[in-house]
C-alpha cells in the first residue's frame, strides 16, 4: 500500500473522511466546501472539492458523483504532488 492510500485509510478509520459513490461503489474521499469571494468581493460562491488516492478511484470532467445525498458534477480533475492523489472540483447540481 503506497504512504498515500495507508494516510486515507487511517483517516478513514478515524472518521474524518466522507462516502462518496460514484457509479453505484462508494469510496470514502476528503470533501470540501469552501466558500470563495466573487464578483470583486461582492458575493460568496460555495467551491467544492474531493480529494482522494489516484488508485482508489478514476474520474474524469462530466462524471457524477452524490455525496450525503446531494449529487455534484465534476469539473475539473487535477493531479496533486506527485500524483499520487487527486482532487476534483466540483459543482452541485
Amino acid at each position: 500500500m503506497l504512504a498515500v492510500e495507508l494516510f486515507y485509510e487511517s483517516a478513514r478509520n478515524a472518521g474524518l473522511l466522507t462516502a462518496v459513490t460514484v457509479a453505484g461503489s462508494t469510496v470514502h474521499c476528503a470533501f470540501r466546501a469552501p466558500d470563495e469571494t466573487v464578483l470583486d468581493g461582492f458575493a460568496l460562491s460555495r467551491d467544492y472539492q474531493i480529494d482522494y488516492p489516484a488508485s482508489w478511484l478514476t474520474l474524469a470532467a462530466g462524471d457524477t458523483v452524490e455525496v450525503a445525498g446531494n449529487t455534484y458534477q465534476v469539473r475539473d480533475v487535477r493531479a496533486i504532488g506527485d500524483g499520487a492523489e487527486r482532487r476534483a472540483s466540483l459543482t452541485q447540481l
